[in-house]
């Protein structure tokens, strides 16, 4: 399904952080916002920068702002594993990641719980989750998307799915 781009998604969560730094290896979706530095405010965190094996938490209304990009959660946890980032959780009633795209478009998305996984180019969205852009939305209980395949998968577990894929071009006399 090609409603979002595996290049969008992977850089809408691109904000793993340990030591204040961008995971480089990934491109944000705006160009230009990569050259951006990265701000990230908290009410509390709790963080082991010295082991390669280790975890980060920051909690309490967190904003995390890169150029175009801004996340907000409850809390925002993201564990190392030999030095790499393994996997970044975003929780909170609700998280919620915008950017601009290139194109001057917002994507926005939003849900109970955000998981990014890079090593893998998984990205699952859980509780309530939408995601909406211009060329259309998706809501749900879950969503797995793989970023390197562009495979998405959701529902399937007894609860339902909606998608809505936007015309290319307005309907004649509509605004």
């Amino acid at each position: 399904m090609n409603l979002l781009r595996a290049a969008n998604l992977r850089n809408l969560l691109a904000f793993a952080i340990l030591s204040g730094a961008l995971l480089p290896s990934l491109a944000l979706a705006k160009t230009s916002d990569r050259d951006q530095p990265m701000t990230l405010d908290s009410d509390a965190s709790d963080c082991n920068q010295a082991e390669a094996n280790s975890k980060c938490v920051f909690s309490g209304n967190v904003v995390i702002t890169q150029g175009t990009l801004e996340i907000r959660a409850d809390r925002a946890e993201i564990v190392r594993r030999n030095s790499d980032i393994d996997q970044v959780v975003l929780t909170g009633k609700q998280a919620t990641m915008k950017q601009q795209m290139d194109d001057g478009t917002m994507m926005n998305a939003r849900a109970d719980r955000i998981v990014f996984e890079p090593n893998r180019d998984l990205l699952t969205l859980t509780g309530n989750f939408k995601i909406e852009s211009p060329r259309g939305s998706n809501s749900g209980q879950k969503m797995v998307y793989n970023m390197g395949t562009g495979q998405m998968q959701s529902g399937g577990d007894g609860t339902r799915v909606r998608t809505v894929i936007q015309p290319k071009t307005p309907a004649k006399g509509s605004n």
